[in-house]
């Protein structure tokens, strides 16, 4: 069990990794991690193949779904995998998520429909979210308090080879032997990850994370209903927003934002919605620049496939330059925050995802060289990893009762924002094609949305706090340290 007050002995890098690469712990280490290069893999090929299943199966309609599900169910994969892990323990939630996400696997490889491979995709989220929320519990409760930023930071680590050749390995698969391979070869890595996971898990006691306290005593039905609240009523609303001439639809969209909308205020911290100075306009910024960066992410693959006809070998290249340029992004945060400030590199950071969108738009002109796709996302991959970085180093960095607030709204305000962007998205594609116009058309509109919201995001860089309060210690440090990891906001897995 570990403890917040452990220091770390003198020895301090000899005792780190002893500490996580130890007999008692090296089984617990090696799974988790395994657990994250899964997800990673899956995050990234499913993003690359997505044109390729939509050409065999049809269903453009549901294409903003296939990731707006998956991250809506994550929430809820989040709540309640987090309160059984304090009531019975870690073990079990981690074994039902696993099986939930090789479950989703299966049913979206075998998909004979659009509809079946969203379905599945909301099922991977499911336990998704419920591996992920094992994760940082049995670091916490697994690992002595000096060791928890080296690892965070080595699970982030793990997303660095699949971001490298994911994509590739993907289109690879998906050209020579079928989209659904991509999908069902990933489980076997699942399942031994969770394997090496469970025997350690099962040693660990049922309790809140950390030293318990308010959030143990915190009765289980308050965890669980806000996130559940919030993923329900967002997903009304997409549905509304997707299907606008449909009967019912505005009533779908008025219940729905009558769901979300008290539990977002519950869940985010208190002026989260009005930008307020210091974490409340960081997590604001995150959800827009999430909303943007992956909103126009994931049309970037079907502008390759079914608008400039690219193999999908061809269309996890943009990705992979993201994935380097987040990490290279990442790194330039970290050395230049002090002598740049929050504000100007955030600033900037925004300022270089609209740019990269920019330019990936004008693929979208068969006049436009195709390479432009792959140098405007590594654009925008440089400046999601400083923009990222530094909003996260912000509410890192805070001091005080609610600073837990914050950090979950932080990872909270991501999450819905990407699928708010996704399933927006996917909504103005679907309507653009289904009244005659283009899917380059309807790409475009998504693109421009990304860069509206950036300029939302833009004005709330100006109310970051430049730099946290007391001074920057060892433990904000240790905080920016973690912050500057390239990889662990990409997704909920992360």
């Amino acid at each position: 069990m570990s403890s917040d007050v452990e220091q770390a002995p003198a020895d301090a890098p000899d005792a780190i990794s002893s500490a996580i690469w130890g007999r008692e712990r090296r089984a617990l280490t090696i799974g988790l991690a395994l657990n994250v290069v899964a997800g990673a893999f899956e995050a990234l090929a499913v993003a690359t193949v997505l044109p390729s299943v939509v050409r065999e199966l049809g269903g453009l309609d549901l294409y903003g779904w296939a990731f707006s599900a998956f991250l809506l169910a994550s929430l809820v994969g989040i709540a309640l995998a987090g309160a059984a892990a304090d009531a019975r323990g870690p073990s079990l939630p981690m074994l039902a998520g696993a099986l939930a996400f090789c479950a989703g696997l299966l049913v979206s490889g075998f998909a004979r429909s659009m509809a079946t491979v969203v379905a599945g995709r909301a099922v991977q989220g499911l336990g998704s979210g419920a591996i992920s929320a094992v994760g940082y519990a049995a670091i916490s409760r697994a690992y002595p308090a000096f060791a928890h930023p080296r690892m965070l930071a080595l699970l982030s680590s793990a997303w660095v080879v699949p971001g490298l050749v994911g994509p590739a390995i993907a289109g690879v698969v998906a050209d020579l032997a079928g989209w659904r391979f991509v999908f069902l070869g990933i489980g076997p890595l699942v399942l031994l990850g969770a394997a090496l996971s469970l025997p350690p898990l099962r040693r660990l006691a049922p309790g809140a994370a950390g030293d318990g306290g308010a959030e143990r005593a915190e009765p289980t039905t308050t965890r669980i209903l806000p996130p559940l609240a919030l993923a329900a009523g967002t997903g009304l609303f997409l549905l509304a927003v997707a299907s606008p001439g449909r009967p019912l639809a505005w009533m779908s969209a008025a219940v729905g934002a009558a769901l979300a909308m008290p539990s977002l205020r519950r869940l985010l911290p208190d002026g989260t919605l009005r930008f307020e100075h210091g974490p409340p306009a960081a997590v604001a910024l995150l959800g827009a620049v999430g909303f943007a960066f992956f909103g126009a992410e994931a049309f970037l693959p079907l502008a390759l496939s079914e608008v400039r006809g690219r193999p999908a070998t061809a269309v996890g290249l943009p990705l992979t330059a993201g994935t380097i340029c987040w990490t290279i992004g990442s790194w330039i945060q970290a050395r230049e925050v002090h002598r740049r400030g929050r504000r100007a590199l955030a600033a900037s950071g925004v300022a270089l995802v609209a740019v990269g969108i920019a330019l990936v738009a004008t693929i979208l002109s068969p006049s436009i060289p195709i390479a432009f796709a792959t140098a405007g996302w590594a654009i925008a991959g440089l400046g999601i990893g400083i923009a990222y970085s530094t909003t996260a180093l912000v509410v890192l960095e805070r001091q005080g009762p609610d600073s837990g607030r914050a950090s979950a709204g932080l990872q909270l305000s991501w999450a819905l924002g990407i699928a708010l962007g996704t399933g927006l998205g996917g909504a103005i594609v679907a309507a653009a094609t289904s009244r005659g116009r283009s899917t380059a058309t309807g790409i475009a509109l998504v693109d421009a949305m990304a860069i509206a919201a950036l300029a939302v995001g833009f004005a709330a860089t100006g109310r970051l706090a430049e730099s946290p309060r007391g001074g920057l210690d060892a433990g904000t440090a240790r905080c920016e340290k973690t912050a500057a990891d390239p990889t662990r906001g990409r997704s909920p897995q992360a």
